[in-house]
């Protein structure tokens, strides 16, 4: 492949679906990724339906995603005394047309790299290199691939698309004034342990305050002894003021260091300090995300997943929204073709409403309902009708769907973003 149509900088998520994306409607690709080899990275992520629905439309199979999660059934939220504040069915069960998956977003990852190495080739991803730069040029884009080695080669095309994440090189030469990262003092601690699922079997549960919380699911079907791998993430915010003052930016570290946050969390259906206590791994890192940019495009040029719009981690669609965002170029180059107009129509469509949701997910998403608790009753209550009536906790979950792009019945019943069988001419 001398000169492939588009360079994607960027093999995670997000640059994967973009080159499967494009191989299904006949336009060549190249990713340029900087890790020297393909490895399975971090714990959970959650799959929301409108990806999954994009997910199958590419040739994945129940059996594929299966391989990597467990379709989640339900969604709940807790306060401090161990009550149910809201709960609801998800996926399939609560009337969608796909299913919501819970993964190791290792194995999601190592998934995707081996549909684009099946289905484009080995050559179609260039490990070990980054894109360092870029400048426009009559007939596309010339971007400026260095090496591990330091060495830097020019790679030509006619679109160059930023999925190269939070830290984007491509973002921050488009906009070089842009402010540092966001962090808004809260800390995350994630890990896995094998443990027997809660509630359902399969379901997503928060617990806490915006300030001090757990969010745990599962991320893989029960063995015969009936435990699952369960991915926890333990929350608390701390102040902010200095920035972020760690080595790096996610690192491994001792449970001990952090368990003490999380003593209270003991009830007759969950026993966090136990949890923590047999859990095989830890990772910290601040929950950061971007200030939104007024566009993502710069002529023959586009961002999408973390490099467009990092967002906290609230509402479990950020690896969602990087799936759509590749699925939408590729719908606006069927329609448009190989060309800049393609990716100011993407630019259009999703650029002003996924920059409100990295706003609103700075607001706590869908975990404002802790919010409320906690302001009008400290999370400690006897019947959650009295506090927040049943009624305004389902508006304000119907609200934060809708921004999110998966309300059940607009999903439903939204036309494919790709036709089945459409090629570019």
């Amino acid at each position: 492949m001398t000169h492939p149509d588009v360079l994607i900088a960027g093999g995670g998520i997000g640059g994967l679906s973009l080159a499967l994306t494009l191989h299904q409607i006949g336009v060549s690709c190249r990713v340029i990724e900087t890790s020297p080899v393909m490895k399975p990275l971090g714990v959970g992520i959650n799959i929301q339906p409108n990806a999954v629905r994009e997910l199958f439309d590419l040739g994945f199979t129940e059996q594929d995603m299966n391989s990597v999660g467990v379709p989640a059934r339900e969604w709940a939220l807790v306060g401090l005394n161990g009550k149910e504040v809201y709960a609801e069915p998800r996926g399939l069960e609560a009337g969608y047309e796909w299913p919501q998956y819970a993964a190791h977003r290792g194995a999601f990852h190592m998934l995707l790299y081996r549909k684009v190495i099946e289905r484009l080739g080995a050559d179609a991803v260039l490990l070990g290199s980054r894109v360092t730069g870029w400048r426009q040029s009559d007939t596309g884009v010339t971007a400026v691939v260095t090496g591990s080695d330091g060495r830097t080669e020019d790679q030509t095309a006619q679109l160059l698309i930023g999925a190269d994440g939070i830290h984007s090189a491509i973002r921050a030469q488009m906009h070089p004034d842009q402010p540092p990262i966001h962090w808004g003092g809260a800390v995350m601690w994630r890990g896995t342990v094998r443990a027997k699922p809660m509630r359902t079997g399969s379901s997503f549960v928060g617990l806490g305050t915006h300030e001090h919380r757990m969010v745990i699911y599962p991320i893989s079907a029960p063995d015969s002894e009936g435990y699952a791998q369960i991915n926890w993430i333990a929350e608390v915010t701390r102040d902010n003021a200095g920035g972020w003052q760690e080595q790096g930016w996610f690192r491994p570290v001792e449970v001990a260091d952090f368990a003490h946050h999380f003593d209270q969390f003991r009830y007759d259906w969950l026993n966090v300090p136990e949890m923590l206590a047999q859990t095989d791994c830890a990772y910290e890192n601040p929950m950061i995300d971007r200030d939104p940019i007024p566009t993502w495009v710069d002529g023959p040029v586009a961002l999408m997943g973390d490099a467009a719009h990092a967002m906290y981690p609230t509402g479990s669609n950020g690896a969602s929204q990087a799936i759509v965002d590749a699925r939408v170029i590729g719908a606006k180059i069927l329609e448009l073709g190989v060309t800049p107009a393609a990716l100011s129509a993407y630019d259009a469509q999703l650029c002003a409403p996924i920059s409100a949701l990295v706003l609103r997910n700075r607001g706590a998403g869908p975990f404002g309902l802790l919010n409320l608790l906690d302001e009008r009753c400290g999370s400690v209550f006897e019947d959650i009708e009295d506090v927040i009536p049943a009624q305004e906790r389902s508006e304000f979950m119907a609200t934060y769907k809708a921004a999110a792009g998966f309300a059940i019945e607009r999903l439903n019943a939204a036309p494919a973003t790709l036709p089945v069988g459409a090629r570019v001419s």
